[in-house]
Formats: structure tokens, C-alpha cells, sequence
């Protein structure tokens, strides 16, 4: 049973009604549901919006993916395509998830060195992420068969790191720039994941980043 299924479940049941009413209120069959709820078939995206906002939780809580019931809400517009009369699905549910949660946090980061007023450790942070966002465009690009001459660095060098080494110094800078700035603002745990509407987002990123990194320790 997934995470999914196993808290489709559970908030049916905290909320007392039965499993026919459920599905006839979230437009479903019974049969329908019961598979939802024991693993057996994986719902669309429309099915998990519509379960959002019956049961007033969020995308993530759903999914497994935190533990607060009102964080990182998915709004009809992340969904949806309306360019269109049929108003189609865009993109995979996780996918948007994923996109929500490192957008709200980058957007945290910036506003907080925008406050610091050093130039030099927002130019840092920016060349940082723009590094590793190269690097995973780059290894689709190349997995879906474009043609490299797009780029001004050679394969060779891009497979033997070198923008990974950018990167790197990318962050070196990062770190100097802050130890000479006088003016970064007074930190706190709710500096980060307290700021309205993309808190809980960095609080999600915070804690999975940690859960990884401790798993891998682990199994050295």
C-alpha cells in the first residue's frame, strides 16, 4: 500500500462516513475508491485535487510528503492547461510538486541575500543553482537525443566536471561573500519557514534534504 492509499484511507475514516458515500461525493465508484484505497490502481491528477479539497489537505500531506495537513497547496491553475476547451492535465503531480517546492525555497534564499545587500553572494548563489540546473538539463537533453552543438562545452569536459567544478567554486564564493558581509539579516527557524504562503515548502525541502543525507551516512 502506498503512502496515498494508506491516507485516503485514514481520512475517510477520521471523518466518519462510509466508503460509498465517499466516492458518490467525490464523483467515483465504490469499486473505484476501494482500489484507490488499497493500492491496487493509481489515480490522475484531477481524482487528487478533487480529494484535496473534500478532505481540506494538501498535495504533499497526501502524498506522503509531509506531515501538516495545509502545506504546499496545489491551486487548479498548477493542474490544469486553460489554453484549451478541454482544459488538460499539465505535467505529472509530482513533477509540479517538485517544482513548487524548489521555486518557493530559491524564491526564500534571494529575498533573504537581497536584505544582505552583497551583490557578490547573490551573484554566487545564482551561478550555483544555475550550475546544477545546466547539469540535469544537459544529461536529459542528451538522453533525449538533442544535439550538443547547442552547447559552447565540449562533452569531454562537461563529463569530466567541469561545470561541476563551477559549482563548486560557485560555492566558495558563496561562503566569502558572506563572511565579509555586514548586513545579513538575524536568522532564525522562523526566518525560513514561517515566510506566508512558501514556508512550508522550505521546511519540506529542509527535512528531506536532511532524511537523505542521514540515509546515506548510514549506509556507508
Amino acid at each position: 500500500m502506498t503512502d496515498f492509499s494508506r491516507t485516503l484511507s485514514l481520512l475517510r475514516q477520521e471523518t466518519g462516513i462510509s466508503q460509498r458515500k465517499a466516492a458518490r461525493e467525490l464523483g467515483i465508484s465504490q469499486a473505484l475508491l476501494s482500489h484507490y484505497e488499497n493500492g491496487i490502481r493509481e489515480p490522475g491528477l484531477a481524482f487528487v485535487a478533487k480529494v484535496c479539497d473534500f478532505y481540506h489537505v494538501s498535495a504533499d500531506y497526501l502524498l506522503g510528503r509531509t506531515s501538516s495537513r495545509d502545506g504546499a497547496m496545489i491551486e487548479a491553475g498548477d493542474l490544469y492547461d486553460a489554453s484549451d476547451e478541454k482544459s488538460t492535465l499539465r505535467g505529472s503531480i509530482m513533477a509540479t510538486l517538485q517544482k513548487k517546492l524548489v521555486v518557493n525555497t530559491a524564491g526564500v534564499l534571494f529575498d533573504l541575500l537581497g536584505r544582505s545587500g552583497s551583490r557578490e553572494a547573490v551573484t554566487a548563489a545564482g551561478d550555483y543553482l544555475s550550475a546544477a540546473l545546466y547539469q540535469l538539463l544537459r544529461q536529459l537533453y542528451r538522453r533525449g537525443g538533442g544535439n550538443e552543438d547547442l552547447f559552447a562545452l565540449d562533452g569531454p569536459a562537461f563529463d569530466g566536471g567541469a561545470v561541476a567544478a563551477d559549482m563548486f567554486l560557485s560555492r566558495v564564493k558563496f561562503s566569502r561573500a558572506l563572511a565579509q558581509c555586514e548586513a545579513v539579516p538575524d536568522m532564525s527557524s522562523h526566518t525560513l519557514t514561517d515566510a506566508p504562503g512558501v514556508g512550508q515548502s522550505v521546511a519540506q525541502v529542509l527535512h528531506n534534504t536532511d532524511e537523505r543525507a542521514k540515509a546515506r551516512m548510514e549506509d556507508e
